[in-house]
Order: structure tokens, then sequence, then C-alpha cells
């Protein structure tokens, strides 16, 4: 292994890993990252790279995380009977959640978000803290599903560069 190749071992697993934090935290696009630094190391060392096949892996997975996230959030929120305002107060509690009382304001201020916005919609305080409830466990579910596939594409990446530099296990 080259240094330059070391080089880019070190920065696209840095990147990779601050594509995991961004799966953690609403609003900022994990996967997605994690999946472009993969393909910039395999345009840039080409046949020292992981193979092609590796690459589409890591994108089918990026590709299924924002649907589980998508589905997950959807689902928690609509199971227990939120609104659209609901699942908006929701996400507007998650990006809130980041700054304000980290890492339980992720938890706490989505179900705060969603239950606020359902009253400011008309509905009563229970309908609506259930609503909130339900928008908060989507957003807990989706997330520990996107950080799933987020190590799972790091781990097939790292576990195929590997293959590919010292050969077969």
């Amino acid at each position: 292994m080259t240094a330059s190749e070391i080089v880019g071992f070190v920065l696209t697993l840095l990147v990779m890993i601050v594509g995991v934090a961004g799966a953690a935290l609403p609003g900022l696009p994990g996967t997605p990252l994690i999946f472009l630094a993969a393909l910039g190391h395999k345009l840039w060392f080409g046949d020292r790279a992981p193979h092609w096949m590796a690459i589409v892996g890591i994108g089918l997975l990026a590709a299924l995380s924002m649907l589980l996230d998508f589905l997950a959030t959807t689902y928690g929120a609509r199971r227990l009977g939120a609104t659209w305002r609901g699942m908006v107060g929701a996400g507007v509690g998650a990006i809130l959640g980041i700054f304000i009382f980290p890492p339980f304001g992720l938890i706490l201020l989505p179900l705060v978000g969603a239950a606020a916005a359902e009253m400011a919609g008309g509905r009563e305080w229970k309908a609506a803290g259930k609503a909130g409830i339900g928008a908060a466990i989507g957003i807990v579910a989706g997330t520990l599903g996107k950080i799933g596939c987020s190590l799972a594409m790091i781990g097939l990446w790292v576990f195929t560069l590997l293959v590919r530099l010292f050969g077969q296990p």
C-alpha cells in the first residue's frame, strides 16, 4: 500500500465517520455522504479500491436507509394518529433537539414539537400527546435504521478494500 493510498483510506474513512454522525442527527445526509465517499475513493484509486459491485451495494444500502427512515417516521406518526402538523412539529423538534439537551433532546423535543403542533391545529392534549409519542418513536426507529445501514456500508467498504488489497481471506 502506497502513502497516497493510506492517506486516501484515512480521508475516506473520516468522511464516512462524519456520515455516521449525519445518520444520527436529523437533517444531515449521513448515508449519501458515506456512499459519495466510497464512490470518490473508487474513482480516484480505480483497481486499488473496492470492486464496483461493493460500491453498488453501498449505494443500495444508502437508498434502503433513506426508505427505512421515511417509512419508520411515517408509520410511527400515523399509527398513533399524527397529522401532517404533528409530523412537521416532530421534525422541527428533532432539529432543535440537536442543540437543546443532546442527546435526549433528539427524543424529547420531537414528541413536544408534534404534540404542540397538533394542539395548535385544534386537537385535544390527549390525542396530541399520543400523536407526539408516535412521531418520536418513528424518528428514533428511523434513526436507528440509518445508523445500522451506515455501519453496514462502512463495514462492506472496509472489508472489500482489504480483500482487494491483500487477497482472499
